[in-house]
């Protein structure tokens, strides 16, 4: 069955095309440089690129398809919306599909650069960090999701945008941290790790944000390469500490992990060294936003809506993965 996929979460404007796992054609619109100016994604500014983007992206595709795969939350309203609004005039079947699933079905072996051919094992335990979602999550079986933990907060790919804008260092903070943290010591700043002990899998990074703007308030002097380097330590340390927690408690046969912040190289090369168990973890392109993953997280729906029922499709910005409505 040929895919088409489309996901217009928040700030890219993705299309792919899948053929049974295999990649035909995948195309990514960005939208950094107009969102760089204010520190983060301006909603309506990201909703009129997607207009834009989206007839531009598909008329590049030049091939026929079975059904659309398409995003329809969690994420920002009117994003979501023009994805949705564009995949109903092509007239084919649609799956609706959760944002987040799409971030755990990143790792299921695709035709990419030399995938293994098997799938997972399940129970499979998925840790999923990016801009607007940190949780951990246990599955039983395809599309059977249950939430462990979660952010009650910030999420981790949050906080590094705010404690980037909040050190002057532009936009988008993850990648930019990241380079400065090669430069710092890890070890310069005692940072806190909020609730890495709490007799639970939930976590709060807004408390780490803060502490970075008490300590920039107070000190005379700030090495931001340390403070970066410090910032990231905290935050991949409650990270892995939750999920060997959890991988401890609930024993799972595979381990996968997605989501933007799962790019950054000091916390794939910090769960190489600590998780002492076979894991998954995509190739960095495919952690951040892309149609791929949702194409491979269609590949398992048994939900299917026919153009007679389209206006039963809408916008759940804050749709979450144990929803059965999709």
């Amino acid at each position: 069955m040929k895919i088409l996929a489309i996901e217009t979460s928040c700030d890219e404007t993705a299309i792919a095309l899948l053929d049974n796992f295999k990649i035909i054609k995948r195309l990514v619109a960005s939208q950094i440089k107009i969102h760089a100016p204010y520190g983060g994604v301006v909603p309506h500014l990201a909703s009129r690129e997607h207009e834009k983007n989206l007839p531009i992206l598909f008329k590049k595709i030049k091939s026929d398809f079975d059904v659309v795969a398409l995003t329809i939350g969690p994420g920002l309203s009117p994003c979501l919306w023009q994805g949705i609004n564009f995949a109903k005039k092509l007239n084919k079947p649609i799956l609706p599909v959760n944002h987040l699933e799409g971030h755990i079905y990143a790792n299921w072996p695709f035709s990419a650069k030399g995938r293994p051919a098997s799938g997972w094992e399940f129970p499979v335990l998925a840790l999923v960090v990016s801009g607007g979602h940190t949780q951990i999550v246990l599955m039983k079986g395809h599309q059977n999701y249950k939430t462990l933990g979660q952010t009650r907060d910030d999420a981790a790919g949050e906080a590094f945008d705010k404690v980037a804008k909040l050190l002057n260092l532009g936009y988008p903070g993850g990648p930019i941290i990241e380079k400065m943290a090669q430069k710092g010591d890890p070890k310069k700043y005692d940072l806190p790790r909020p609730m890495m002990h709490s007799q639970n899998y939930d976590f709060s990074f807004s408390g780490l944000k803060t502490a970075v703007l008490y300590l920039v308030r107070s000190a005379d002097k700030i090495n931001k390469a340390d403070l970066c380097a410090s910032f990231q330590s905290a935050v991949i340390d409650v990270l892995l500490f939750k999920t060997k927690k959890a991988f401890e408690e609930f024993k799972p046969k595979s381990v996968v992990f997605g989501g933007g912040v799962m790019a950054n190289k000091a916390l794939r090369q910090a769960i190489k060294n600590s998780l002492h168990t076979a894991y998954c973890i995509p190739d960095p392109e495919f952690c951040l936003d892309n149609a791929v993953m949702i194409a491979l997280a269609a590949s398992f729906k048994k939900k299917l809506i026919k153009p007679k029922d389209f206006d039963k499709i809408e916008a759940k910005p804050n749709l979450n993965l144990e929803d059965n409505s999709i």
